[in-house]
């Protein structure tokens, strides 16, 4: 095989990895704390419109970014408001931000509107002349080398971090949790509202990266298979991260086929190629993977909002219980 098209299946498999690998990422954060997130798909998509839409009016890269990933949070919150506060049934509340962001995003699409420019690759000065691997991980867009940081950044806050203990804990027994001083609620919030904005700078790279525009329905089901990716990986950010190279691969292959032919084959059965991954991914290692103890289930303890801004304000000033 020519090393060129093996170089670009590569950097086809990052590039196209690196949506689901953010979006996994953010279900980290809320499934980790004991809210399912089926919202992911929905988070993307808001924060892919929002950062174009900030793109189309300001022309500003970085602004459309953080508007991106501020929108992404912003659903997050909902849905932490939804489950969280009101007890709705978490799945519900994933599937009704999910409809939201359609709903919103087709409503206020305008059409024929145009962006100026989107992020370019940024070469790394030695690192991207090795060949092969250069070429591959080191002249990349930012969005794509944030994704790859971010997995060691999610790694190293949920397993070496006291606010990662904190949300194990919450995740794994909330009311053993509560007794020793944690603010299950407070947790939670911010690790749904973090979950959204993390998965809405994987809808970022979609509109700002790769694409440099927006249609309806752009995420065309990476959220979804971002929570694939994630029980895949049982909801650690290294197996996740493997998770979403081997879709990426799966995306890659079915395009490099798509461009070179060969294959008698209807290029409708190509472009299946990465869902039927995830369907056989999901029915292989969805029943042995171990999910967060209390994920899914409603805290049941008293809630109160003097109690929540009483633990923000002295949340980095004491140091947390330890959980035996």
């Amino acid at each position: 095989m020519d090393i060129r098209i093996i170089i670009s299946v590569l950097r086809a498999t990052l590039r196209q990895s690196t949506p689901i690998t953010l979006g996994a990422l953010g279900g980290i954060f809320s499934e980790r704390s004991g809210v399912v997130n089926i919202a992911i798909e929905g988070m993307m998509l808001s924060a892919a419109f929002a950062g174009f839409m900030v793109n189309v009016y300001t022309g500003n890269l970085f602004f459309a970014v953080i508007g991106a990933m501020i929108v992404g949070g912003l659903m997050g919150l909902i849905h932490a408001w939804l489950s969280i506060t009101f007890k709705i049934d978490q799945i519900i509340s994933g599937t009704v931000i999910n409809i939201l962001a359609i709903g919103l995003t087709g409503y206020f699409y305008q059409s024929g509107a145009t962006t100026k420019g989107k992020l370019s690759p940024i070469p790394i000065p030695i690192l991207s002349d090795i060949p092969v691997i250069g070429e591959v991980l080191f002249n990349n867009p930012p969005i794509t080398y944030t994704a790859i940081v971010m997995v060691f950044v999610t790694a190293f806050i949920m397993f070496r971090t006291t606010w990662g203990l904190r949300t194990r804990a919450v995740g794994e027994h909330p009311h053993a949790a509560d007794t020793v001083g944690i603010n299950v609620y407070l947790v939670r919030y911010i690790n749904v509202i973090i979950s959204g904005a993390v998965a809405g700078l994987g809808g970022a790279f979609l509109t700002l990266e790769s694409v440099g525009s927006f249609e309806r329905g752009i995420t065309n089901g990476r959220g979804f298979i971002a929570l694939a990716a994630l029980i895949f990986g049982k909801w650690n950010p290294y197996g996740a991260w493997g998770a979403a190279l081997l879709f990426g691969f799966a995306n890659a292959i079915q395009t490099q086929l798509q461009f070179t032919g060969g294959l008698n084959v209807p290029h409708e059965f190509i472009g299946m190629i990465p869902y039927v991954l995830t369907v056989l991914v999901l029915a292989g290692f969805v029943g042995k993977a171990r999910p967060p103890a209390a994920v899914g289930q409603p805290y049941d303890g008293h809630l109160s909002l003097k109690e929540i801004f009483n633990d923000i304000s002295k949340m980095f000033k004491t140091k947390s219980p330890e959980i035996s």
